[in-house]
């Protein structure tokens, strides 16, 4: 439990400033170059006021970075993974990840959720194992795109997809749709959505993407898209953009074959980055990075496990600092080319934050033990570890992650700030809604 204190000590002091300054702290540094007031200022004689001060600033105590160093090497290994579950409740695997893996997180599909009630229970019952272990807390996500891509229970109402809020080219509406999202996920405790796609829907023969993308136009994807992405924020909701750096131009589907994209970086930046360039202006915190190979930026590795482009691209061209996700490794893309555990060494190399590894628990372990190992011997470095964890859990900071059990659930409230949001889109609510 002493774990978990010191969890909660750094969300109270860390969260409101995405996590620089530590419980105990003491009143408020003045931005550089900005006196204090008068009144606080200590008097001083003729000769104190003309000498510089002798000894530098004391430096800001920063409790990530202490909790980071603290952290065990399987603990640190294990923020890097986002799991999936087998079957709808925790088990004693669900429970192996937590205890003996340490994991980041968990995310949930269609197989995993029956009914609203089994849905609370279940992320209730993953909140109270991992605050049993005192770890950090978890990170509880799914694929709530709208449209085809729904994974919550049926007696909620189906978000629109994209292309029908993107066609009603409506900013506030699109932002309202976020919120209302956001709110239904926040009431199940679940803390991180794997939305919205920002993919420019360049390419009509491009079924895997369809209706999932927001437009053709990247300005219209960025306006509508973005407001999605802030919506899910304001409920305290971590979105993820994707799919970085840009899956609206294929063909082939990443779940079964690494689709390829010609594009040179000038035709990306003209196009396909614009949405994902504005969303980092505008906030983003996470971004996923697509199973799919673009040779005239790196013609070996898929961009998720590319250090030119998570890297070279996205972080040092684009100024992106948050957290970067692979999408999920056990997809055709990647398992028909690689082991598992060599593409989550390759990926974490490449600058990625968190792997996530959807299916097969065997999987899962392969990949945790795979890092763990490069990181014993030194493929990658205890320095490049310690820098997503602490990038992960400043996001967790950010975002008040607590192991607290859901409360009770309104559907017919949660239905109804949907459905109102909904009417400003014009659009009615998809078969299958309620």
């Amino acid at each position: 439990m002493k774990k978990a204190a010191r969890w909660l000590c750094l969300l109270l002091g860390l969260a409101a400033a995405a996590g620089i300054e530590g419980c105990g702290s003491q009143s408020p540094v003045p931005p550089a170059g900005q006196q204090p007031p008068q009144s606080l200022q200590p008097e001083r004689s003729g000769n104190e006021a003309a000498q510089e001060p002798v000894e530098p600033a004391m430096k800001p105590r920063d409790d990530i970075r202490d909790r980071v160093e603290a952290m065990s090497l399987d603990e640190k290994v294990g923020q890097l993974l986002l799991v999936g579950l087998e079957g709808t409740e925790v088990d004693g695997r669900a429970r192996e990840w937590i205890h003996t893996y340490h994991a980041g997180g968990f995310i949930l599909f269609r197989d995993n959720i029956q009914n609203t009630a089994q849905l609370a229970k279940l992320v209730g019952d993953l909140k109270e194992a991992n605050r049993s272990s005192g770890g950090v807390p978890l990170w509880l996500s799914l694929d709530e795109e709208g449209g085809r891509v729904s994974r919550m229970p049926a007696e909620l109402t189906k978000p629109p997809s994209a292309a029908a809020v993107g066609r009603a080219d409506k900013p506030a509406a699109s932002l309202a749709v976020g919120r209302a999202v956001g709110r239904e996920l926040a009431a199940f405790g679940m803390n991180m959505n794997f939305a919205p796609v920002l993919d420019v829907f360049s390419n009509p023969a491009n079924t895997v993407i369809g209706d999932r993308a927001y437009g053709r136009d990247p300005a219209q994807v960025s306006r509508i898209g973005i407001q999605t992405m802030k919506g899910l924020q304001s409920q305290q909701v971590a979105a993820v953009v994707k799919h970085f750096p840009g899956h609206g131009d294929t063909v082939e589907d990443s779940h079964y074959g690494l689709p390829v994209v010609a594009h040179d970086l000038e035709r990306l930046r003209k196009l396909e980055l614009k949405p994902f360039a504005e969303a980092i202006t505008s906030g983003a915190d996470a971004v996923m990075v697509a199973h799919i190979l673009l040779p005239k930026l790196d013609a070996e590795a898929p961009a998720s496990l590319s250090r030119r482009i998570v890297t070279g691209l996205l972080r040092e061209e684009m100024g992106f600092g948050g957290v970067v996700v692979t999408d999920d490794l056990v997809m055709g893309a990647i398992t028909k080319r690689y082991d598992l555990g060599q593409a989550g060494v390759q990926a974490v190399a490449a600058g990625v934050d968190v792997l996530l590894v959807g299916h097969g628990h065997e999987a899962g372990t392969a990949v945790f033990s795979a890092v763990k190992r490069a990181v014993q011997e030194g493929v990658i470095t205890e320095a490049r570890l310690k820098e997503s964890v602490t990038r992960i859990l400043r996001l967790k900071a950010k975002y008040r992650l607590t192991d607290e059990r859901p409360g009770a659930v309104d559907t017919a409230a949660l239905n109804a700030g949907l459905k109102n949001a909904m009417k400003e889109l014009e659009v009615t609510a998809p078969a299958g809604g309620k």
